[in-house]
């Protein structure tokens, strides 16, 4: 296979450039000096891209390679790539779902605790030495506090199951109600903001679901609610978001992901109630070489001629 061309968008994992490497004629995107002119020079050799949460394939890059057959992406959302382009030309898309899913609800769970713990906060303030002038102020639990779900999804499912275990009820807002599952279901997201203490977003992005936060789902989260973001930015509108912390209409927040990557609200920056993390979800070795293995796995399987591991197309 080692005479295949393969195109990567885009650094991600030093293992998965190299694994590729070794079984494929690799292209690495980001090293073109001029994209046009590969683009003529390589057309017809490029047989596979592989994306991530950032860099996928749109339907410019999907009409200049006459040739693909395959986008296995890094990453388990699919909105940066055009599903019916690729269904159009008969294109296989692959993506990395399950090996994440732990890695991601954990650090749902850590950012809640360290909004409502305010460990951020607390650390700087041991390592200013102001524990010598007096005690820290006092934090809110997260124990027992109300949980919004959007999204009860693989993510949203291991979320749910963590939450449980600090004795959080747990409730949920998808496209429909979920069988086998006894949280209360809320058709309305609304509704749901406006009944728990935690709202936590989960869901994949689609049309439907862009700013699926709005001005008035955070009104109803209300002044002592937090929201917790480890989806994909666009789900919150993220200039309604910054007013409601900045005027004290939300109570905090959590997010691992944001609207316009790698650029980031900077007067979410002296907030003391947001702690921010630069969409490091699924961000562990472990994890990092488990998803790189399935990418390459899946492009294995599709030019062997053999079933895909996790297809989506």
């Amino acid at each position: 296979m080692d005479g295949i061309g393969v195109l990567m968008m885009c650094p991600m994992s030093s293992y998965l450039e190299e694994e590729l490497s070794k079984r494929f004629k690799l292209f690495r995107l980001w090293d073109v000096p001029s994209k046009n002119d590969f683009f003529r020079a390589n057309c017809d050799s490029i047989r596979g891209v592989v994306g991530n949460a950032a860099f996928g394939a749109d339907s410019e890059l999907i009409d200049s390679l006459p040739k693909l057959e395959i986008v296995s992406s890094y990453s388990v959302g699919l909105d940066k790539i055009d599903l019916v382009k690729c269904k159009e030309r008969g294109i296989r898309v692959t993506n990395t779902p399950d090996v994440l899913t732990d890695d991601v609800a954990d650090i749902a769970i850590g950012l809640v605790l360290s909004t409502l713990r305010r460990l951020c906060v607390c650390d700087r303030f041991m390592r200013s030495g102001l524990w010598k002038n007096g005690e820290f102020e006092l934090t809110s639990k997260f124990s027992g506090k109300s949980v919004g779900i959007v999204g009860l999804g693989r993510i949203g499912s291991a979320i749910a199951k963590r939450g449980e275990a600090f004795g959080c009820p747990i409730s949920y807002h998808s496209r429909s109600k979920k069988p086998n599952t006894d949280y209360k279901y809320y058709s309305n997201i609304v509704d749901l903001a406006s009944n728990c203490q935690i709202l936590f977003v989960a869901c994949a992005l689609t049309e439907e679901t862009h700013h699926i936060v709005n001005r008035e789902v955070i009104d109803a989260l209300g002044a002592k609610g937090i929201l917790i973001n480890i989806g994909r930015g666009p789900h919150v509108d993220e200039p309604e978001l910054v007013s409601a912390l900045l005027e004290g209409r939300l109570g905090g927040a959590g997010l691992d992901v944001f609207e316009n990557e790698p650029e980031v609200p900077e007067q979410l920056f002296e907030l003391e109630n947001v702690v921010l993390l630069p969409h490091v979800g699924s961000d562990t070795v472990e994890t990092s070489q488990a998803m790189a293995d399935l990418v390459i796995g899946n492009l294995e399987a599709h030019f062997l001629s053999k079933p895909l591991l996790t297809p989506v197309v």
